[in-house]
């Protein structure tokens, strides 16, 4: 039986074969072709987002961690399988170690489990991310010492402790990545009149967090005024201030995680750290805001934006794990 971790999240899905390492890594897009030409997910959908008509619709399948619509989630699936494992004898024992939110509710989650079976995976097991993040950096969940894992991504940021099988403390929101790149978009909007797509302005914002103060960022967008493309050279130091407040404001939603603990767990913590994972927890300030803010060591992952996936894939791998933390 193949066995599969799979991140399935807002902004990129990512998975990973238990044995054979990475097998998929793309934008968490599904585009579908107008005349009935089928659909394309991924790099390939990504790529023609407002390049194409109106004819052919672009959507994305997961929002805030979570499905939005089961049939689309379910063909988005079924399209990222195939393309992963294209014969079909390949896909007839497919088990697979999803992820979802912690704060997910009982049916949002139940939904994408739903998706991913009716996508023709066999047997499906839906684990935490912020679980699986923790494996794929070499935590044990099942170990006696308490862990906490910050898991950021596009759509939802959440942290959570956990200890010898049992989830000590959770907080999750539901505004992360995604809103920090729109608000970017937003300013530059409002006081550049250069329009940008979302992909330019994710992009933009990941650039602008390795670039100094007095340093500037180069930017391609459509001019407000006469609709032509212009490009912009903009002080990266203003882009920072935009930054800022909305990383902090995510940091302090997070921290209160620390009133729901023992008393004992904050040694552990204070020793081992908090361990930062996600696809948007390089953005530029979140790791000293949270530092700050939780008064402890903050760890950034080394594959931040893949460890979740490989984690849920070494899931079936270590004894126990799945059967204390994973549902069907």
């Amino acid at each position: 039986m193949g066995r599969f971790g799979m991140d399935v999240g807002t902004g990129t899905t990512v998975l990973y074969d238990a044995e054979g390492g990475f097998q998929y890594d793309e934008p968490s897009v599904m585009l579908g072709r107008s005349g009935g030409r089928g659909v394309s997910v991924g790099r390939e959908a990504a790529d023609l987002v407002d390049r194409i008509p109106s004819g052919s619709l672009a959507v994305r399948p997961v929002r805030d961690g979570v499905i939005t619509d089961l049939d689309t989630a379910r063909r988005y699936l079924r399209a990222v399988v195939r393309r992963v494992l294209p014969r079909p004898w390949q896909r007839t024992r497919l088990a697979a170690a999803l992820t979802v939110p912690a704060g997910a509710s009982p049916l949002e989650r139940r939904a994408l489990v739903e998706a991913a079976e009716e996508a023709g995976i066999v047997r499906v097991l839906a684990l935490a991310g912020p679980v699986a993040g923790a494996i794929g950096c070499g935590v044990d969940p099942l170990d006696r010492r308490v862990h906490m894992v910050a898991d950021v991504g596009a759509g939802t940021a959440e942290i959570v402790a956990m200890c010898y099988g049992e989830v000590l403390a959770v907080r999750s929101r539901r505004v992360a990545g995604d809103a920090i790149a729109a608000a970017v978009r937003r300013h530059v909007r409002e006081q550049h009149h250069l329009s940008l797509g979302r992909d330019a302005a994710e992009d933009l914002t990941i650039r602008v967090g390795a670039v100094p103060d007095g340093g500037e960022v180069t930017v391609v967008g459509r001019d407000g005024d006469n609709g032509r493309p212009r490009t912009l050279r903009i002080p990266a130091g203003e882009l920072h201030s935009v930054v800022a407040p909305r990383v902090a404001e995510l940091a302090t939603s997070l921290i209160g995680c620390l009133d729901d603990l023992p008393a004992r767990a904050l040694d552990d913590l204070a020793a081992d750290g908090v361990l930062l994972v996600g696809g948007a927890s390089p953005t530029r300030g979140l790791r000293a805001a949270l530092e700050a803010g939780l008064g402890l060591p903050v760890k950034q992952a080394e594959n931040p934006s893949t460890c979740v996936a490989e984690g849920a894939a070494r899931a079936f791998t270590l004894p126990g794990v799945l059967e204390t933390y994973a549902r069907g």
